[in-house]
């Protein structure tokens, strides 16, 4: 029962910290491509669209590492699928490192814009910021894959075991 419990909480809550990082590959070709430098500016800084992704993001973002692991724990004695939850959480946690890395930055300047004359490096952080999510949703992508593989795999083996 513990290993079907902690199966569906790391497939629902790596599925919950994908979502948000695969919303943010959805609206990036507009964001890119149509939208001016004010508008962009507008929403993603002063406009607050993003700040439930803080908010809420962060929490599941740390849960997306913990129950994998959990799961991954449970699963040490199915080697298969012992190694793709260990992946899942790796790669959650590479998701993070990346945003630390590449995001956060972003933010901090972000956060320094005011109202007014659109900043000289507007572009620069702009694309870094716009980037850095997609690679994280990437990431995210392949961690959820190996979570679903190795519940997949300890459930197909648990089936043939019995």
């Amino acid at each position: 029962m513990a290993q079907f419990t902690w199966s569906l909480l790391a497939l629902v809550i790596a599925a919950l910290s994908l979502g948000p990082s695969f919303a943010h590959v959805l609206e990036a070709l507009p964001r890119l491509t149509v939208w001016s430098p004010e508008l962009w500016r507008e929403t993603t800084v002063f406009g607050g669209q993003f700040r439930l992704f803080g908010v809420l993001g962060a929490p599941l973002d740390i849960g997306a590492i913990l129950a994998p692991a959990a799961l991954a724990y449970l699963l040490r004695d199915d080697r298969p699928a012992f190694r793709f939850a260990t992946a899942g959480a790796i790669l959650v946690t590479a998701s993070l490192i990346v945003w630390l890395g590449w995001v956060a930055p972003a933010n901090r300047v972000l956060a320094t814009w005011q109202p007014g004359p659109i900043p000289e490096n507007f572009f620069q952080i702009r694309n870094r910021w716009e980037t850095g999510h997609m690679v994280i949703a990437a990431i995210k992508l392949t961690g959820f894959v190996a979570v679903a593989l190795s519940v997949l795999l300890s459930r197909s083996r648990g089936a043939a075991a019995r």
